[in-house]
């Protein structure tokens, strides 16, 4: 059996619940200082705020709009080592509402990468935990772009910052032709301007459209290694029936998102810390929907178990039969540690 290179995954991911107070709120307690946050209130209708490193705490993106980066100085206001501090705005502080933070630890603000034909502005990676931020300006010519994580990403997620512009996600689970979209719930589309080619150990590639490749436009792009134990990105087929599969990752998942690819369905995205009992399995789970301004709800969904979950539903969304479910998933913690010993609650 291989062995995880990482024993404790909130070294490197973490989820932090938190409750607003509508004045300056540290949170602490995430155990790193976050690269990237993406957080949601959990409470009310309201859109997924997204804010890096190499942006700049002061940018942000919203992950259920097309909308350009927008400039908010009380949405995030520091990045501090064991956490964040948000502000005054009522995205991220609203007094009495609940919200969640996913926190992900890149390598700071980055530097420039000369890997590509198209040097980043900033490259934020961690090889470690697979996973790279990049900041590039684009060409309109086809290029290739450096990502910094030294294996191939299966997973990256594209969105151009000055022009209202769709959120693009190529998946392992695509060719290098397919696409889909983030803020929309729509099933898999041909673009061979937004890759085109797979991506390498060193560099992704580009097309010559606007959706990444935009002449003088500016992108951010969220690239992701698969790391054993630690984060996994595949699909599997729904059967259609409440005794649904079970998919292994290798640990016990955290944080899974799941989009019904071969129809039109919501990215669902659920956290053991968003679980509305404190069990070990429970099919009643706590889901936001990255395309969507909804409140949190509830799902029966899945068993998450040391290993990986288990389907518990029939829903066409994430179960139907015969479509192809892709997910990626970061664990709590690993099945097997490097030492071979088995993975302990973090």
């Amino acid at each position: 059996m291989a062995y995880t290179p990482i024993d404790k995954s909130t070294d490197y991911f973490n989820t932090k619940l938190y409750t607003g107070t509508g004045n300056s709120n540290a949170q602490t307690g995430v155990g790193f200082q976050p690269d990237w946050v993406w957080l949601k209130n959990r409470s009310a209708t309201a859109n997924h705020h997204l804010v890096d490193a190499p942006r700049g705490i002061t940018k942000e993106l919203r992950a259920n709009l097309a909308n350009s980066e927008a400039d908010d100085n009380q949405l995030i206001t520091a990045f501090g080592s064991d956490g964040f501090t948000v502000g005054t705005s009522g995205s991220g502080n609203t007094n009495g509402d609940n919200y969640v933070a996913w926190n992900w630890k890149a390598n700071g603000a980055g530097a420039t990468n000369e890997d590509g034909s198209i040097n980043t502005t900033k490259t934020s990676a961690s090889t470690t935990s697979g996973f790279s931020i990049v900041s590039y300006t684009g060409t309109n010519s086809t290029a290739t772009v450096g990502h910094g994580l030294g294996v191939a990403p299966k997973m990256i997620i594209w969105k151009e910052r000055g022009n209202t512009n769709d959120w693009c996600v190529w998946h392992t689970s695509l060719s290098a032709t397919q696409v889909l979209v983030l803020n929309t719930t729509g099933t898999i589309a041909s673009d061979s301007n937004v890759m085109g080619t797979l991506p390498t150990s060193s560099v992704f590639s580009i097309g010559q459209g606007t959706r990444t490749n935009r002449n003088g436009g500016t992108y951010i792009a969220y690239c992701f290694a698969e790391v054993q134990g630690f984060s996994k990105f595949s699909s599997f087929i729904g059967n259609g029936n409440a005794d649904a599969p079970f998919v292994y990752t290798g640990f016990k998942p955290a944080f899974i998102v799941l989009k019904n690819a071969s129809t039109t369905q919501s990215w669902q995205m659920y956290t053991w810390d968003m679980q509305p009992f404190n069990e070990f399995c429970t099919t009643s789970a706590g889901r936001l929907k990255a395309e969507s301004n909804e409140a949190q709800s509830t799902k029966t969904a899945f068993d998450m178990l040391s290993n990986g979950f288990k389907m518990r539903t029939d829903a066409g969304d994430i179960n139907a039969s015969g479509n192809e479910i892709i997910y990626w998933a970061f664990a709590e913690n690993p099945f097997v540690t490097s030492t071979g010993i088995p993975g302990l609650a973090t």
